[in-house]
């Protein structure tokens, strides 16, 4: 059993305007810590995978921060993607990728911007899902605890009674609820936050493509064959032009009847906006997270974030402010999820050197 990664970086995270930018977007910048979100994730794996085994799928325009941030990479280990096509498609073209390079491999599959504590509790997750992912042809999911009606994550329910070795049959995929659903998820039992994170042997990864999506799965086969060659890059884009774009979760996860789930043992969070931001750090006496040279009065619980100017907020309480040296950004920490309209109004006023 050869172990590999996949590490999805593409993204252009939207929720974290206007920090994170086309350029410079959340996996590449330092959230929470002293180290970017795709460091992190990558150097979380040390010890389980060979470092010529991690692959990073992103786009063009972020390869020189990649590059940047691991410069340990191999290039060849970083997959550009001509345009984003969702999960789906990226997972299946790092997939084949593998597929040429080992018959035998199983994956591990994750987001290059998600936030986990105890390091070794999750590397013990990941040998579960594994080992039962290559004896069982099976593809496992890590699905998280619920600590509270969260309403920005999917979920997914188990039969408890299936259980061995923390290894559950999954029943179904539920996509983001309102509060009162969330709730009722928590008071059943066997509901888990989907963490987006997959383990499969590169074989059962792709058959069930050929299964379900077969026109993905014969887009790929175009791609194999012709990797290598000269014109490899216009064909890539010719043929990822015609991919419908679909997540892994739609696409795959919730049609196969091979899905299971190991129960992550560890902290997690997708950090999915500012707000998850602010859950995640140490607040003062008054509930605020400064960073930068800040005053306030009379205001607490909020996240206000102005490294490169003098910032004073008074009088407000639960609000996010993010100052940057070219926008600045003030809401409530309950519609943090909707700053990703912000980026819907740029582009439609060409508001380019924003985004």
């Amino acid at each position: 059993m050869n172990l590999y990664a996949i590490i999805m970086a593409g993204g252009i995270g939207a929720r974290f305007w206007p920090r994170s930018k086309k350029k410079s977007p959340k996996q590449l910048l330092k959230i929470i810590g002293e180290k970017t979100m795709i460091k992190e994730t990558f150097e979380r794996l040390n010890g389980l995978i060979p470092q010529e085994n991690i692959l990073v799928v992103t786009n063009e325009v972020q390869k020189p921060g990649i590059i940047e941030q691991i410069p340990e990479m191999p290039s060849e280990n970083i997959i550009v993607e001509p345009f984003g096509r969702n999960t789906a498609a990226c997972i299946g073209l790092a997939s084949m990728i593998i597929k040429e390079r080992s018959d035998d491999a199983v994956t591990f599959v994750m987001p290059a911007d998600h936030i986990i504590r105890d390091s070794e509790s999750f590397i013990n997750t990941l040998k579960i899902a594994a080992n039962y992912s290559y004896e069982n042809q099976a593809l496992v999911t890590i699905g998280i605890q619920p600590t509270k009606p969260e309403t920005g994550y999917g979920y997914i329910q188990i039969d408890e009674d299936s259980g061995k070795d923390n290894v559950y049959k999954v029943l179904t995929f539920a996509e983001k609820p309102n509060y009162n659903t969330a709730v009722n998820f928590i008071k059943s039992g066997d509901f888990f936050w989907n963490s987006g994170m997959f383990i499969w042997k590169i074989d059962t990864i792709l058959s069930e493509i050929g299964i379900h999506m077969p026109e993905l799965y014969e887009g790929l086969h175009q791609i194999k064959d012709n990797l290598g060659k000269p014109d490899f890059s216009d064909l890539l884009s010719k043929i990822y032009g015609q991919l419908r774009s679909i997540s892994i979760d739609y696409g795959i996860m919730e049609k196969s009847d091979k899905v299971y789930l190991v129960k992550g043992q560890f902290t997690w969070s997708d950090v999915g906006s500012w707000d998850a931001v602010y859950e995640l750090c140490e607040k003062d006496q008054d509930g605020n997270v400064k960073v930068g040279s800040i005053y306030t009065d009379m205001s607490m619980d909020s996240y206000i974030y102005s490294p490169e100017k003098f910032a004073a907020v008074i009088g407000l309480d639960n609000v996010i402010v993010i100052n940057t040296k070219d926008a600045l950004l003030v809401c409530r920490r309950d519609k943090a999820q909707d700053v990703k309209n912000v980026i819907d109004y740029l582009k439609l006023n060409k508001l380019n050197d924003l985004l």
